[in-house]
């Protein structure tokens, strides 16, 4: 065996273990070793470039400085970055992901997703010489992710917000530490009912997806549902009315004495009084005639005097429904579809936290149809009492006959 086959067998047996420093300096101490013509035998040995060598042996010699323990390069060493080479690359970039830039008429991005693919064809469409991935790994450097919207602009506030909300924390915990019911009601997102796609992911098989319908159309015999909630704020308990018709004020107020028949009415025997806090639009809207009159039948019925304290407008997300209830029937069923009434009751009883939560389905097959107003003369029977605060949010309706 030659002199340079032994060279090639000694430095193939540790190259795999050595980084670009300790490569030079194995190659530097073979040419040593070998003498005057080293540095050509060496480089055909081990497939380093002459110049690679040469600047192994100068480490050694030290006629230049090494890196610095733990560094391969020395400070400066390596291929320069793209941006060095492109100053301009990472101020275009960031002009297009920019939000102020993007309400620009003139950006090539305004009407456009801003996928890492689009983002570089629009780089390189003003010359600069980028990859997708660079763009990728420039943007992660300027702290971007991809991020979905976040609801919480909520337009222009009352004057009177957050008095609203220490007045209702207020009443609510009054009537709870007197034993008296206090709710907080709402109806969640209409439902499709049927084999289509539910938002969110599930663990199954992989590669093994439950397929759906691509077009979301109700199916005639099931249709839509609307889950009218009511949530006691005392014993973390929900109570779901599940509804295949109209989201109106009557049906509001149905799930609400579905509620008291069923579940409050036992767990408060000696109460005079219910408190309800709602959301203040929609079928339980603090401005619905047909809320106050089915509410003011409700008390006649109950002999209950029914408080109620509604949220002002585009509050709707501090509404306690929302976070306590709504939240985790949503979390529950993500990625399911909900094929059938059955499998709607099911998930939503099925709800749990592990602070206690339990809750309880019901469907409602009762028809609520749209268009009904109380008369002048219903509305002018009312018997209700509104409060010196923002007496059209907060208001109690007594019952007109007590048993």
């Amino acid at each position: 065996m030659d002199e340079e086959s032994r060279i090639a067998e000694r430095y193939a047996r540790v190259a795999g273990y050595l980084d670009e420093r300790g490569r030079r300096a194995v190659a530097a101490t073979e040419v040593v070793a070998v003498g005057w013509g080293g540095i050509t035998l060496v480089s055909r040995a081990t497939g380093l470039s002459r110049p690679v060598i040469s600047l192994g042996i100068r480490e050694l010699s030290g006629q230049v400085p090494s890196a610095a323990p733990g560094r391969v390069r020395r400070p400066g060493g390596g291929r320069k970055s793209l941006e060095t080479h492109d100053p301009s690359l990472r101020a275009d970039l960031e002009g297009m992901v920019e939000p102020v830039t993007r309400g620009d008429p003139e950006s090539p991005l305004r009407w456009t997703c801003l996928s890492l693919r689009r983002l570089t064809a629009a780089l390189q469409g003003k010359g600069h010489q980028v990859s997708y991935q660079k763009v990728a790994n420039i943007l992660h450097e300027l702290r971007y992710s991809l991020q979905a919207t976040s609801k919480t602009w909520e337009g222009t506030g009352h004057a009177d917000r957050d008095a609203q909300f220490g007045h209702i924390n207020a009443t609510a915990t009054a009537f709870v530490a007197a034993g008296e019911p206090a709710i907080s009601v709402d109806t969640k997102k209409k439902e499709l009912v049927g084999d289509f796609k539910n938002g969110g992911r599930e663990w199954r098989p992989k590669g093994q997806p439950e397929e759906v319908r691509v077009y979301d159309f109700p199916i005639v015999g099931q249709g839509r549902v609307s889950p009218y909630g009511v949530y006691d704020l005392a014993e973390n308990a929900g109570w779901v009315n599940v509804g295949i018709d109209h989201d109106t004020a009557a049906f509001a107020v149905a799930s609400i004495r579905r509620w008291w028949q069923e579940a409050g009415e036992a767990h408060y025997p000696h109460a005079q009084r219910l408190l309800i806090t709602a959301d203040g639009g929609g079928s339980n809207g603090s401005r619905v005639r047909l809320w106050k009159w089915e509410l003011q039948r409700l008390a006649d019925e109950t002999s209950l005097a029914i408080t109620v304290c509604h949220y002002p407008p585009g509050t709707s997300k501090w509404n306690k429904i929302e976070h306590r209830l709504f939240a985790y029937i949503s979390q529950n069923w993500r990625g399911r579809p909900l094929l059938s009434y059955a499998v709607v009751l099911s998930l939503i009883a099925a709800t749990t936290t592990t602070t206690g939560l339990t809750v309880t389905s019901y469907l409602d097959t009762h028809a609520y149809p749209t268009g009904i107003t109380p008369t002048e003369a219903q509305t002018a029977s009312l018997h209700i009492e509104r409060a010196d605060f923002h007496g059209e949010w907060n208001y109690t309706i007594l019952p007109r006959q007590r048993t």
